[in-house]
């Protein structure tokens, strides 16, 4: 099955040819980050409009680069939630139109379960079940992963996900949008000696996590450098080092105790948090001498991208799955709500 992938959630336009033979031919990314950086995050109608500019380009492109036409595909599927509703309504119903054009099915695809099998995209891919730890801009779940559709919540973020604090970190620190890369490759500058932040949550049972009393740590720490000496380039380094260490401690200490707890050793790791080097460093090094076995999708394949909305998608087509006659985009998702193909979800609890 021939599955053009579309993936407009948020401030990145991703279109994929995912082919179930063959594997992943094609896909081709646009980044918002020049139109939004200006405003510091990202504005939701020049998101929307800047979709609709780029979608069908975007489209020939792929179609072109895996020497394809539209009439060679067999469905199409795209993001339908969660992510900023005018953004995904230009996926949604571009994709509708094209699938109805060509007499295909359509089928809307949730992004966090795109990210979640994100990695089974890579040469050695992880096999069920799993813990997966996502990671992103708006996302910091722990999920048990027992096959697909057959996911349970086992802990998120309360109140700012990773991304987010890395984001308000950034803007705190003088650093672009958006602020996960700038803050570490400011803290390759840091010293490790200087600053210490608190683990958010590492000592309460469970394995929720919390990041705002981080961000206020954070906050608090750039305050007292300007009033004594003014902010140096030295303490922003310092800073940025002791806030990504901080986050990347709670983060496998929580994988770690996920992992015992459901008895488990493989972790997936997805989301754009993901591309992370100290966070792959520090997983590799933490676990590895426990025997976990820790999977990651490609760094381009970490960020939100088509293919993992075409792959998902493909599975779910290949079992049956086509989109409903009043299916909608949906802004707010949980993933409690998935189920596998076929099912209903109140079917995902028996997995």
């Amino acid at each position: 099955m021939l599955v053009l992938g579309i993936e407009t959630s948020c401030d990145e336009t991703g279109i994929a040819l995912y082919d179930t033979g063959r594997g992943l031919l094609a896909d081709a990314l646009y980044s918002q980050i020049a139109v939004h950086a200006e405003y510091g995050g990202v504005v939701p109608e020049l998101a929307s409009r800047d979709h609709i500019r780029k979608t069908l380009p975007l489209v020939d492109q792929v179609l072109a680069d895996a020497g394809c036409c539209k009439t060679d595909l067999e469905a199409v599927a795209y993001t339908a939630g969660p992510g900023l509703l005018g953004a995904l309504m230009v996926g949604a119903t571009l994709a509708r139109s094209i699938a109805r054009g060509l007499g295909i099915p359509s089928l809307g695809v949730h992004h966090m379960e795109g990210h979640l099998l994100a990695p089974m995209l890579s040469d050695d891919p992880p096999q069920y079940p799993f813990i997966a730890l996502l990671v992103s801009g708006g996302h910091s779940q722990l999920v048990r992963v027992d096959d697909l559709g057959c996911y349970q919540l086992l802990g998120e973020s309360l109140d700012d996900a990773a991304g987010e604090a890395f984001d308000k970190t950034a803007k705190l620190l003088d650093l672009p949008y958006p602020g996960g890369p700038h803050v570490a490759a400011l803290a390759e500058k840091g010293n490790p000696d200087r600053f210490t932040f608190p683990r958010p949550m590492v000592k309460h049972p469970g394995l929720e996590f919390s990041f705002s009393g981080l961000k206020t740590h954070t906050l608090t720490t750039v305050r007292k450098c300007r009033s004594e000496t003014g902010l140096t380039d030295q303490d922003r380094a310092d800073i940025a080092l002791a806030f990504e260490n901080a986050v990347v401690d709670t983060l496998v200490i929580k994988c770690r105790r996920a992992l015992k707890q459901e008895g488990l050793k493989t972790l997936v790791m997805a989301g754009g948090v993901s591309a992370n080097k100290k966070l792959r460093a520090a997983l590799a090094e933490k676990l590895g001498p426990e025997g976990v076995a820790v999977h990651y999708p490609s760094l381009r394949l970490c960020t939100d991208n088509g293919a993992m909305i075409a792959y998902a998608g493909a599975l779910r087509l290949q079992a049956g799955e086509v989109d409903p006659a009043d299916a909608e985009v949906r802004a707010r998702w949980p993933m409690t709500e998935l189920a596998p193909p076929g099912l209903a979800p109140e079917a995902s609890a028996s997995c």
